[in-house]
């Protein structure tokens, strides 16, 4: 294979309870991005004019991320990626991992499919490290393994792919400001009350437990976060009024959407999402804040070819 065009998509990170080690991919929006193999030995990187982000391929997620997997390969080719970026960057819905998981498929594919998917997660873990200085797989995770996405490990990295409900869909709100993954990494408490750890484990648990039983209120129930919400939520406008507003409209939970402004419920089937979004959309409607709404199934295959 000399080309290939994929759509890498956005995720859902933390999941509420699950900080750090849970996401699932959305089937409505992401990156769309071009891999064409070149005879100059050479990772190059082209953006849209109006896009803000860095074409160095040292200095672009995407790049860090294809030069390493072709210098571990001994790849007698280059690579130009071409990334028509859809997903804003500091959104909250995994604008950087899109990037760097959606390189790492593209590269493995001009490879030779080399790599397997906990591979590419790995590699794809670079680019995330370079956009939040920390190296963390629960974007990269569901983007390439498609679904809901467990990181059970890190050292050593082990990766569960889990039951998705078909029924279970997911509205993302927007805001359009801007929350810097590093930025609110920083104002996390390092250290926690062990009854607050106690409740988020059996949250976890619970949210699990309701993803494999298809239990939609246990999932519901499950999405409660004590220890990161009250802390990243000070950065979003009018969280608590969306929190409540999509409740209200029957949503069974939600909350941040990895670090944020983006703020996220689940509802069982699509006119109920549909109602969540429009609920959504009456809060932040009364501000002078622009947003986006994005109502969507749950991707199940992740990052796929177009």
């Amino acid at each position: 294979m000399d080309k290939l065009k994929i759509f890498a998509p956005a995720t859902v990170a933390n999941v509420s309870c699950a900080f750090d080690i849970l996401g699932f991919a959305l089937d409505t929006v992401g990156d769309e991005m071009t891999f064409t193999k070149t005879t100059e030995k050479l990772v190059q990187i082209t953006l849209p004019e109006n896009s803000n982000l860095p074409t160095d391929p040292l200095k672009n997620v995407a790049g860090v991320v294809a030069i390493e997997m072709l210098k571990k390969a001994n790849a007698d080719f280059g690579v130009l990626i071409e990334i028509d970026k859809r997903i804003k960057p500091g959104s909250g819905i995994g604008s950087s991992a899109a990037s760097s998981a959606g390189a790492a498929y593209g590269v493995n594919r001009l490879l030779g499919d080399i790599y397997d998917n906990a591979e590419l997660v790995q590699f794809a873990m670079l680019g995330e490290a370079l956009a939040s200085g920390v190296a963390h797989a629960d974007n990269v995770a569901p983007a390439i393994f498609g679904g809901f996405a467990l990181v059970r490990s890190y050292s050593p990295l082990e990766v569960i792919k889990l039951n998705s409900p078909n029924e279970l869909f997911c509205t993302v709100i927007h805001p359009q400001i801007e929350v810097k993954t590093e930025k609110s990494r920083k104002i996390l408490k390092k250290n926690i009350l062990l009854k607050d750890a106690v409740e988020q484990w059996g949250n976890i648990a619970g949210l699990i437990s309701g993803l494999y039983s298809e239990d939609y209120d246990l999932i519901g129930r499950s999405l409660q976060d004590k220890i990161v919400e009250p802390v990243r939520s000070l950065f979003i406008p009018l969280f608590y009024d969306v929190k409540k507003s999509f409740m209200d409209a029957g949503a069974l939970g939600g909350g941040i959407s990895g670090s944020g402004p983006s703020v996220f419920a689940l509802s069982r089937g699509e006119k109920q999402a549909e109602k969540v979004a429009e609920a959504m959309r009456k809060v932040y409607s009364q501000t002078n804040i622009d947003f986006d709404i994005h109502v969507s199934a749950i991707n199940s295959v992740g990052i796929k070819e177009i």
